[in-house]
């Protein structure tokens, strides 16, 4: 298969996941739809050192957090401006269910995690493995484990109190 299908097909089979790092890392969905295309970019430019020393989701999975981390430090030195209607759109309304009220919740309190304990927990929340999450965050297993832990501890804290 030439690079050009092979990448085309990996991005295709990682579209989901490349569209929700984005969405954990950006608060408009033209900034989102920036990011994703900052991170196929980053990831074609790349493409030729793969060396298949991991999984190939793994890969992209690095590649895309190290390049939302990037952008998230780049935009945190410009001016922050977020447009009102578009800040209301992201919130459900008075007539949400229970369940939208603590996914708003669950969701606010990630925002607030710093980025390497944001990163860890949406690789938990995909089902990725201690193994993988250490993988391709470039920690151990353990203390992925230890750290995820911690994690969830301190949002469990924070959504009781908030509760």
């Amino acid at each position: 298969m030439e690079k050009n299908e092979t990448f085309l097909a990996a991005i295709k089979d990682h579209e989901r996941l490349l569209l929700k790092i984005a969405s954990s890392y950006t608060n408009t969905a033209e900034d989102k739809n920036d990011l994703v295309q900052e991170i196929i970019y980053q990831i074609w430019k790349s493409f030729d050192s793969f060396n298949n020393k991991s999984s190939l989701s793994t890969w992209i999975y690095r590649v895309a957090l190290n390049t939302a981390i990037y952008q998230l430090k780049l935009s945190k030195r410009k001016a922050l401006t977020v447009p009102l209607a578009e800040h209301v759109l992201n919130y459900p309304d008075d007539d949400s269910s229970e369940v939208e009220n603590k996914w708003k919740i669950f969701r606010q309190k990630i925002e607030t995690l710093n980025l390497l304990d944001k990163a860890i927990i949406i690789l938990y929340l995909d089902d990725k493995s201690y193994e993988e999450i250490g993988e391709i965050i470039g920690i151990s297993a353990s203390n992925a484990g230890t750290k995820l832990h911690r994690i969830k501890e301190k949002l469990k804290s924070q959504i009781n109190k908030q509760v």
